[in-house]
């Protein structure tokens, strides 16, 4: 933290952050304790009051279960990667309060301590919480607020209160946070809200992925701020760079003004870029397509003059229910997208869950490491029937439009071979009854996100039909780092020599091989990495609607053959800092 005391105030306190939702926000702070317990008294129960103590936590299960499964309707209806985190998060919780180790370990201790129901609770919470603290493994660790979460709204539900969520938001509100809560954002109104900021979290972690979906100043890591930040208090959140000032002066006032009119002036001017090909000075068209986790989706990416979806998450069918959906329902939402895009390209991804979202639908059990587990298309060849399903009503939503097939988490040549041989026999089968699909059948792409799938990348471009670069899972995977694990998030860096060189290999492994290659993570929506994409030989971009213009407008100001030395000479860094420095040459001209 600085601290300064020029102008009216000698109160003025600056902090630094990490810039994860660009814009300048200037509003009233609102603090927000995402897993504040409820305070409780402990009082001892009569022998004879036990089991009517024990029925109120089932009674009070049920109810915070229901306000979940509320909060996932919401979910359901939230654009992006945050719809996608928060409705996993969420269905988590409803796991947690379903006959879980928390309610029957609440049940046993009223029996054995002879003690309130809300008290229970505390302890209990308390005991898990210390235990998965104690855990080697970060991303366990990390549960521990979640547990702390579901506890909390257990106790409110036993005691019938309703959480304020943000409905005391004064205007122009600024929420100030530990860290900001993933069933928090089912409340939360962009309409009230002008911008975030947490002491905790990584440039990936959920606020900052919620932050660019909605399009909010946000600045996450600003550690002590609560030490600063007093409700009512002005404060002035500067996304672009990660600086935030409590208490200002009315000089900074004037200045960060300045800087919000001209940051609004030049979204402005993005828009005008809508029918705008994307064509660089030297004349190297990229299609720019976007990610999409919903049919909802698709007037926001034609608004942003998406040339086509990119990427579109199928997991929004299976999430938040008790059984999986049909061949009918997954038609029908599949070809309503297709139908909106108006004849423009839908990329369509397969799965991509494990037995740790979808174990209870088959009676399976997550394995030690999900994320390394049985998982994407490893889970949809372990169930042939889930996968033919999927590819059939993908197959059928085919006839509307221009469809590609895309396979999360491929890692070997046979994945793909399977797939493709299942949808040869689909495909006959479809024709021989009658049933309009694409011809010829939609090609068969691959997500090319982790290191193995990079490396083998040449033999995998003879089997598949186009790359799609995933490089969020392909950073956490290359460098062993959870990029939601505010422990280890300041590790987390696209720009690692290894991550660049796999990038660079999977796509020259994709031009020999003459298949169309994109980068659908958050790479490609940052426009200070475009011109290394682009000096890649990157094709195609997929990212979220809200970052098309600014990638756009980079992506006209670039003459590729002046910078592709530079490019080059990245490439053969082995310090990511001089790596950087070469990203920061890049951005000041082409």
């Amino acid at each position: 933290m600085k601290s300064k005391g020029t102008g009216t105030s000698a109160r003025e306190k600056v902090f630094e952050g990490l810039p994860v939702g660009a814009g300048i926000a200037i509003g009233t702070v609102f603090r927000h304790d995402s897993h504040a317990l409820v305070q409780v008294r402990e009082r001892r129960i009569p022998a004879t009051k036990i089991r009517s103590e024990q029925h109120r936590v089932l009674e009070a299960a049920a109810e915070a279960t229901g306000r979940i499964e509320t909060l996932q309707g919401e979910a359901k209806r939230m654009a992006g990667p945050a719809g996608e985190e928060l409705g996993y998060i969420l269905e988590a919780y409803t796991q947690m309060l379903s006959g879980s180790r928390l309610v029957r370990g609440v049940q046993k201790r009223i029996a054995q301590e002879r003690i309130n129901a809300e008290a229970a609770v505390m302890k209990e919470i308390g005991l898990m919480a210390e235990a998965f603290a104690a855990m080697d493994d970060p991303y366990l660790a990390a549960r521990m607020a979640d547990i702390r979460e579901v506890g909390r709204r257990l106790v409110e539900s036993l005691g019938k209160a309703e959480s304020d969520g943000f409905e005391a938001l004064p205007a122009n509100a600024v929420i100030v946070a530990d860290e900001f809560s993933p069933a928090d954002t089912a409340l939360l109104d962009p309409e009230r809200v002008a911008g975030l900021v947490t002491m905790l979290g990584g440039v990936e972690s959920h606020t900052a992925i919620v932050a660019r979906s909605l399009g909010l100043p946000a600045v996450v890591a600003a550690h002590n701020i609560h030490d600063a930040a007093e409700n009512g208090m002005t404060i002035i959140v500067d996304g672009g760079t990660g600086i935030v000032i409590v208490d200002p002066t009315a000089v900074t006032l004037a200045k960060y003004r300045r800087k919000r009119a001209s940051f609004v002036k030049s979204q402005q001017s993005l828009k005008k870029l809508k029918t705008v090909a994307a064509v660089t000075r030297d004349g190297f068209r990229v299609g720019l397509q976007a990610n999409i986790e919903h049919p909802a989706d698709v007037d926001a990416a034609l608004a942003a003059g998406a040339e086509g979806v990119g990427l579109f998450r199928s997991e929004f069918m299976f999430m938040n229910r008790a059984d999986l959906p049909s061949e009918e329902e997954q038609f029908s939402e599949l070809s309503s997208a297709v139908k909106k895009m108006g004849g423009r390209p839908v990329t369509i991804r397969t799965l991509d869950v494990g037995a740790d979202k979808l174990g209870d639908a088959f009676g399976m059990k997550p394995g030690p490491n999900p994320a390394l587990g049985l998982r994407a298309i490893r889970f949809s060849l372990s169930r042939r029937k889930l996968l033919l399903i999927q590819l059939s009503a993908i197959l059928r939503a085919s006839a509307f439009g221009p469809v590609r097939i895309l396979l999360p988490m491929v890692c070997m040549v046979d994945e793909v071979r399977q797939v493709r041989r299942m949808l040869t026999r689909l495909t006959a089968q479809l024709k021989r009854r009658g049933v309009k699909i694409a011809d010829p059948p939609p090609p068969l792409g691959i997500m090319i996100e982790i290191p193995g799938a990079a490396l083998a990348a040449d033999a995998l471009a003879a089997e598949a039909d186009f790359f799609a670069i995933g490089t969020n899972d392909l950073t956490q995977y290359t460098l062993a780092v959870d990029r939601s694990d505010d422990q280890v998030a300041y590790l987390y860096n696209p720009l690692h020599p290894a991550v660049l060189r796999l990038i660079q290999f999977s796509a020259e492994a994709a031009l020999a091989a003459r298949i169309p290659v994109s980068v659908c993570g958050e790479m490609a929506g940052d426009e200070r990495m475009t011109p290394i994409l682009l000096g890649f030989g990157i094709t195609e971009l997929s990212m979220s609607s809200n970052s098309l213009p600014r990638v756009k407008k980079r992506i006209l100001a670039l003459n590729l053959s002046a910078i592709s030395g530079q490019v080059r000479r990245m490439t053969g860094e082995s310090d990511p800092a001089k790596v950087k420095a070469i990203i920061e040459d890049l951005g000041k001209g082409s």
